[in-house]
């Protein structure tokens, strides 16, 4: 009887490479160009040298266009933005097409927070993932559509459960799994593209094996050691965090910073203990003091109401947050030396920061009057009767 996947003994290596094969073979064959979502952290980066791999050696025949489409956050931790760079630069000398999927000037992380006065996001309200990776890859398939569908290949990855019950949307976190890369399954605009995940179903040990192995190098031809440190393996070849996860640079939606905990651990990249100043100056954004509230009650437009609700980032604390996040860039750029440099506001941003700020530049309906969320307000209750709050909230 033919073996399957649920049967008692798991997949080797060799098995999951074998039905990444198949899977490619099944669905790539009715599409001429093929797109693979990148954004370097170890799902996608497996996903993209294990494609390459099976097109070098022959075991897939390659579609007639191939496209790597790099998802650059500006958020991405030193490590991953560095190995990604070095992936991407030998992806071009052997002729593939590169493209980088960036978000537009207004809509980068630190532009939007700073210079439109948006507060960090939640998980409440999680404006981040799809402005500044989503979004710019769908508009980066817009612009390589052709009127003929794209397969776009995606490092969703569940593990041997998820191909049993075919369940591929999430966000963060499941299985060490990328934050935010089952979006591009539920996000992209089914008229450009059909999704495959080809590593569906390779558990987290797999991937590393693949990226970090004694003979990693041998069987892709790219360099991820730099992957493996971003999740904690360090110069003395420690082993990584097989099922750690990595976000941005202090990424305000995480419980903890466990990406940059781990690489704190090695004593090359701790010069990067600036970035842990980010998640604390989140926090302080968030508070009553450094936002406005709107005061009374007010509808949206899909008919919810609102009091008193909590609104933008004061011009105090949007500068604040700018002058801070710079401090800590040319903080870790001065102690880098010869180790990768962050970039998380290059002077085009902080110009474009400052032209906001100057314009007095608001989200859509407010105005910069109301007060600020820690001055007492009236909480109106349902039967009409009101109670003046002292703090707040």
């Amino acid at each position: 009887m033919q073996p399957t996947l649920f049967d008692g003994e798991r997949m080797s290596l060799s098995d999951s490479i074998g039905l990444t094969a198949r899977s490619l073979e099944v669905h790539g064959a009715a599409h001429d160009h093929w797109a693979i979502a990148y954004s370097g952290g170890k799902d996608s980066t497996a996903l993209l040298t294990v494609v390459m791999h099976l097109i070098k050696t022959g075991a897939v025949v390659g579609p007639k266009r191939l496209t790597v489409c790099y998802a650059d956050t500006r958020m991405e931790l030193p490590p991953l933005a560095a190995a990604a760079g070095r992936i991407l630069d030998s992806l071009r000398s052997e002729g593939v097409e590169v493209r980088v999927a960036l978000p537009p000037m207004d809509d980068r992380f630190f532009v939007y927070m700073f210079g439109r006065g948006v507060p960090p996001p939640t998980n409440t309200f999680r404006w981040c993932t799809g402005q500044i990776k989503v979004e710019p890859m769908e508009a980066e398939l817009e612009r390589l559509h052709d009127g003929r569908k794209i397969l776009m290949l995606t490092g969703v990855r569940q593990g041997e459960s998820a191909a049993r019950d075919g369940r591929i949307a999430m966000s963060c976190g499941k299985d060490g799994a990328e934050c935010g890369q089952g979006w591009y399954q539920e996000a992209l605009p089914h008229h450009l593209c059909d999704t495959l995940a080809p590593i569906l179903h390779w558990r987290v040990c797999l991937v590393w094996d693949w990226l970090v192995g004694l003979d990693s190098r041998m069987r892709h031809g790219y360099e991820t050691r730099m992957v493996a440190e971003a999740y904690g393996a360090d110069e003395e070849g420690s082993e990584a965090e097989k099922n750690a996860r990595t976000g941005c640079n202090g990424c305000p939606l995480a419980t903890r910073d466990s990406a940059l905990d781990n690489l704190m651990k090695s004593p090359r990249w701790r010069y990067l203990e600036p970035l842990a100043e980010l998640r604390p100056l989140y926090r302080w954004l968030r508070e009553p003091a450094q936002r406005l509230r709107k005061p009374g009650e007010e509808a949206t437009k899909g008919g919810v109401r609102y009091t008193n609700r909590m609104g933008p980032l004061t011009m105090e604390a949007r500068r604040s947050g700018r002058d801070r996040v710079l401090s800590i860039q040319d903080r870790i750029n001065k102690a880098a030396g010869d180790m990768p440099k962050v970039d998380m506001l290059d002077a085009d941003e902080v110009a474009r920061i400052n032209d906001l700020i100057e314009a007095n530049t608001w989200p859509l309906r407010w105005n910069g009057d109301e007060p600020t969320g820690d001055q007492p307000f009236e909480r109106v209750f349902r039967d009409g009767s009101t109670q003046r709050e002292m703090f707040g909230g």
